[in-house]
């Protein structure tokens, strides 16, 4: 692809980083950006830079948030005693969608992956068992999609806090083997919830 201009090739290679976005995409959308007033380019950018500098993540839960504990785990309305262990901020969002739980969260940051180099250490697991050893907390839900990393990362958590005598469920399988939480519509995912299952019982039936 060749550019008359050398800052408008930087602008579209910069572009082209984001997941989902190729070389086209890129140019096309930083063409409608040189379409528009220079004002909205620049609030575009300079919320980025404001987000990318200023956003947080939760001390309680990892979940991203603007201040040091988030809206959800410092409303006192929800039930502090059931976490639901979810991926990532968009698990968080299709969950809350649902209105269908009013628990507490815990963002992993990823799933166990060794294919793509990501263990057990580079996921916020410690936090999690730190709470199971607290005693704070009654059952610990597991939400992670439905993929082999997903079932390993669920298996290796459910180990690390087994000892403590915490009821741990799963979400029932009503989101097909593979999906991803953030894609599943909200009255599948809401009865999912509803109706987990114990965990030690998803095991036997894999």
């Amino acid at each position: 692809m060749e550019f008359s201009s050398k800052l408008l090739e930087k602008a579209v290679n910069e572009m082209a980083q984001l997941p989902g976005i190729g070389k086209r995409t890129a140019l096309r959308l930083v063409l409608h950006l040189l379409k528009q007033p220079a004002e909205q380019t620049h609030y575009l950018s300079q919320a980025i830079t404001t987000m990318r500098d200023d956003v947080k993540f939760c001390a309680n839960c990892h979940n991203i948030s603007d201040v040091e504990v988030c809206e959800i785990c410092s409303n006192t309305s929800r039930n502090q005693k059931i976490i639901c262990v979810v991926e990532d901020i968009r698990d968080v969002m299709a969950i809350e969608n649902t209105n269908q739980f009013k628990g507490l969260y815990h963002v992993l940051g990823g799933k166990i992956s060794p294919i793509d180099g990501v263990g057990p250490s580079q996921l916020n697991i410690t936090t999690l068992v730190d709470k199971a050893k607290s005693g704070a907390i009654e059952e610990v839900i597991f939400a992670l999609s439905s993929t082999m990393e997903g079932d390993t990362t669920n298996f290796y958590v459910f180990k690390q806090i087994k000892e403590f005598n915490i009821k741990t469920s799963t979400i029932a399988r009503g989101i097909a083997v593979g999906d991803e939480l953030e894609y599943a519509d909200e009255v599948t995912l809401g009865r999912s919830i509803l109706h987990r299952i114990p965990f030690e019982i998803s095991l036997k039936n894999n």
